[in-house]
């Protein structure tokens, strides 16, 4: 997808805490209309990355744009055209799903049919309409996750940051974001940042990866390049060999001894 209008960009972007460098200078390109996966391990500076992105965290240092705008001067302006799930969002658990997916839709100015009509198509899509007036303490992990999900893309937004959306989910459900990203992805130029650390969901959805290991980008590019290039069968197995991931099994079982 080369060539193409640049969504993300970053220059020696970086976050510390303390003495921790939780994301080490990060050069990294998004193209419009791109599903990027970023890979790797719990702790690895995924959300941390994700934060800064999307306004919510100061850099330490480096700049970053996003959708045109700068990160540290323009954050209203990206968290108004962007979604954001992250990775432990929280609910109104005495709202019905409807009442929720209204709230959130007022907080980007909409009302009305407009908002209506959104949020019933979301609704549908989700599965969700025959619990939509419910409240949302009655609702499963896997069901909660799909009004995140949908609070999410209510505003149509340009740009969607993912941080783990198949968490909770069923096979069945997990398979649904699957398909509403490609949909989404195909219909329209809407780009997608996906945190995960789910190979298959990643080799299955996104069109760019890119592997993160204590707070350092160490690989970049499509599935089947990356997997090509660590003489790989998958990407799981790939990532595995990026990240270090082989058992040491005599290790594992030496406590027996």
């Amino acid at each position: 997808m080369s060539g193409g209008q640049s969504e993300i960009t970053t220059r020696a972007l970086r976050k510390n805490f303390g003495d921790i460098k939780a994301v080490k200078p990060l050069d990294l390109r998004v193209e419009r209309g791109t599903t990027f996966g970023y890979l790797g391990p719990n702790g690895a500076g995924k959300t941390t990355t994700v934060r800064m992105l999307s306004g919510l965290l100061r850099p330490t240092g480096g700049s970053a744009t996003v959708c045109g705008f700068d990160i540290a001067e323009q954050r209203n302006r990206i968290k108004a055209i962007t979604g954001l799930l992250p990775e432990a969002p929280g609910l109104y658990s005495k709202l019905s799903a409807y009442e929720f997916l209204e709230f959130i839709g007022a907080l980007y100015d909409l009302s009305g049919e407009k908002l209506n009509r959104r949020i019933n198509r979301l609704l549908n899509l989700l599965d969700l309409t025959e619990r939509q007036n419910d409240l949302l303490e009655s609702y499963s992990s896997g069901m909660k996750q799909k009004v995140l999900i949908a609070s999410t893309l209510i505003h149509e937004p340009r740009l969607v940051f993912l941080d783990e959306p198949t968490a909770r989910l069923d096979p069945a459900a997990s398979a649904l974001v699957k398909e509403i990203i490609n949909a989404l992805a195909e219909e329209t130029d809407t780009t997608f940042f996906i945190c995960t650390h789910l190979t298959d969901f990643a080799e299955d959805v996104c069109d760019v990866i890119g592997i993160l290991v204590e707070g350092e980008l160490v690989e970049l590019g499509p599935p089947k390049e990356i997997i090509e290039r660590t003489e790989s069968d998958d990407l799981e197995e790939a990532y595995l060999k990026i990240v270090g991931g082989k058992i040491d099994r005599k290790r594992l079982l030496s406590w027996r001894e």
